[in-house]
């Protein structure tokens, strides 16, 4: 069986205050920035007088800051330098890295812009104004301690969603099996093993039959995407099986170096040496996750027991930057809202936490080619994938919802569950955040 962690809710109707935006485009770029009426303050940016005496007013609610963004993008893409470098000015000024949700949110998008002005050399002058801009800052991600990642994922169901589900769905598929071959593709550094090999050592206890023999194989991502670990792969493997030593589960784990930007071609030729090799193993069950069409036909050929793809429900993958834009930022808003209500401005977590939105941001709207990884797909585009490739959906079970949902009680209010068709979304606000499936070959 497979399992995958990959880790477009409605319009912001929670955020904005549903009255047209103040600025119209093009003609009024130039009024917004003289306009006294409109600007309460300002922060310098080379190139533009700035005008202390004029106040900077109050138009920023998250429907002007898209259309600002949408409006900058356009520009920077026909290469208009005079009126990106305005607009960018503007949301300077109206964005600043340490304010509300909303803020921050469009200032990761102005940084990215200047990023992709930059590498597509649009807009020249930027060069300077960077020098001084607070969106010039170099986004730092963090490389995380195992126990500071476990913390980390922890801190919401954002992560803790996914595994949740692929564990239940994982333990059901596996009963009476001597062993379990569990393919790992998800970014989080197998932290749902751990949780997977309490469960098993649990049931146990509670004299259940002896848990199977859990062979982990995961693909030595290489990409650096956050999060980030400060101990390499094998480190990680030694930890987890002496992890799974101490709860009397027998762990074997295997690193094979490969990538999402050849299909994990190494992974797959490793999986169907070991099958030409050893056979089907008598007793044993092959879980996997698994990203797109190509690598799902050959995940299909292994036969594998289960497939689980937990995913974030939303579409980053158009090729025109404007809709791609306008995808992002109606998608990771949530992850903004959501830091403010569990950690305190100033506190390293939530740096942290910032810092990988920053990243993905950047990712989404600057990079282009292989370069560009974060390319979610919505739920319904991969359950059609998922069905074209030869398999069915299998849904969840009452007892793997109850437990979902007794996960969700130890969080903030806010977080919600709801079944679409066979499958579970994890929702903020009632807007979707992540998908969780699970598939059998047909």
């Amino acid at each position: 069986m497979m399992q995958f962690t990959e880790t477009l809710p409605p319009p912001l109707h929670h955020q904005t205050t549903n009255k047209p935006c103040q600025t119209t485009y093009p003609t009024t770029t130039n009024s917004l920035i003289n306009n006294p009426n409109q600007l309460n303050r300002t922060r310098p940016w080379p190139g533009f007088p700035a005008n202390p005496t004029k106040p900077i007013g109050t138009f920023g609610d998250a429907n002007c800051m898209e259309q600002l963004l949408v409006r900058c993008a356009t520009a920077i893409e026909t290469n208009d330098a005079t009126l990106s470098q305005q607009i960018l000015w503007v949301l300077n000024n109206i964005a600043p890295s340490d304010g509300d949700s909303n803020q921050r949110l469009t200032c990761g998008f102005l940084r990215a812009l200047i990023a992709r002005a930059a590498k597509t050399g649009t807009c020249k002058m930027l060069t300077a104004a960077l020098s001084s801009s607070a969106a010039s800052i170099t986004i730092q991600t963090h490389k995380f301690s195992i126990i500071e990642l476990a913390s980390f994922v922890d801190l919401t169901p954002w992560h803790r969603f996914g595994f949740t589900a692929a564990n239940a769905a994982i333990l059901e598929a596996v009963e009476g099996y001597a062993a379990v071959h569990i393919i790992d593709l998800s970014l989080t550094h197998c932290m749902q093993i751990p949780t997977l090999i309490d469960a098993m050592a649990g049931r146990l206890l509670e004299g259940g039959p002896p848990p199977p023999v859990v062979k982990l194989t995961i693909a030595g991502a290489t990409e650096d995407v956050p999060p980030m670990l400060d101990l390499s792969y094998e480190e990680l493997g030694v930890k987890l099986v002496n992890f799974a030593r101490s709860r009397n589960i027998i762990l074997e784990f295997t690193v094979i170096p490969s990538s999402s930007l050849d299909g994990f071609s190494s992974l797959i030729e490793h999986l169907k040496l070991q099958t030409l090799v050893h056979g089907t193993e008598t007793g044993e069950a092959l879980i996997d996750s698994t990203p797109r069409a190509l690598f799902l036909k050959q995940i299909r050929t292994l036969n594998p027991t289960l497939v689980v793809l937990a995913d974030e429900d939303a579409d980053f993958t158009s090729t025109n930057l404007v809709a791609r834009l306008r995808s992002a930022f109606n998608y990771l808003w949530i992850p903004y809202d959501i830091v403010d209500t569990f950690l305190p401005r100033g506190s390293k977590q939530r740096q942290w936490y910032e810092a990988d939105i920053c990243w993905k941001i950047e990712n989404v709207i600057a990079q282009e080619g292989s370069h560009r990884v974060e390319r979610l797909e919505p739920r319904s585009r991969w359950v059609h994938r998922m069905r074209n490739t030869g398999f069915r959906g299998v849904g969840f079970g009452e007892d793997m919802v109850a437990e979902v949902k007794g996960m969700l009680d130890e969080h903030a209010a806010g977080w919600g569950l709801k079944k679409e068709e066979d499958d579970l979304v994890l929702t903020w606000k009632g807007h979707n955040v992540v998908f969780a499936t699970a598939w059998v070959p047909t």
